[in-house]
C-alpha cells in the first residue's frame, strides 16, 4: 500500500482510467459503457441509499438524477492508495438547492469498481 499526501489534488488524466472512464459514462446515464468498469458484484451507495450488484447499479447509472438538468465539474481528485481513490464533483442544476458538491469514493480490485461511495464533499 503507497500512501499520498491526502490534500494532494490530480488532475482527471491522473485517475486510473477505471474511475476516468465510469465517471464519463454516468455522466451522460450511459449504463451500458458505465458497466464496463464495474466488478461483478459492485456496491453504490448514494446519500444513503444502496445499489448492489450490476443490475441494480445499471438502474441507478441510467436514473439518477435523470428528471434534473445540470452540469458536473470535477474539482478535485486525491489517491488515498493504491486501491482507493477520491474525486469531488461540483453539480450545478434545476435540483434542490441548485448546487452540489460531492465526494464520490472509489474502492477498485482487480482494475474493476467494487465500491463507491457517494456522499457531501467533506471540506479539508
Amino acid at each position: 500500500m503507497t500512501r499520498t499526501d491526502p490534500s494532494s489534488d490530480h488532475r482527471s488524466g491522473a485517475l486510473p482510467g477505471t474511475v476516468r472512464g465510469f465517471l464519463a459514462a454516468s455522466t451522460v446515464h450511459d449504463a451500458d459503457a458505465a458497466s464496463a468498469f464495474l466488478a461483478e458484484d459492485v456496491v453504490v451507495v448514494d446519500q444513503g441509499e444502496t445499489f448492489r450488484g450490476g443490475e441494480q447499479v445499471r438502474a441507478f447509472v441510467r436514473d439518477a438524477g435523470a428528471e434534473f438538468q445540470y452540469t458536473t465539474e470535477q474539482t478535485g481528485a486525491r489517491r488515498v492508495d493504491d486501491e482507493h481513490w477520491v474525486v469531488t464533483l461540483r453539480l450545478e442544476g434545476t435540483f434542490p438547492g441548485g448546487v452540489a458538491d460531492l465526494d464520490y469514493r472509489f474502492t477498485l480490485r482487480g482494475g474493476l469498481i467494487a465500491e463507491l461511495v457517494i456522499a457531501n464533499h467533506e471540506a479539508a
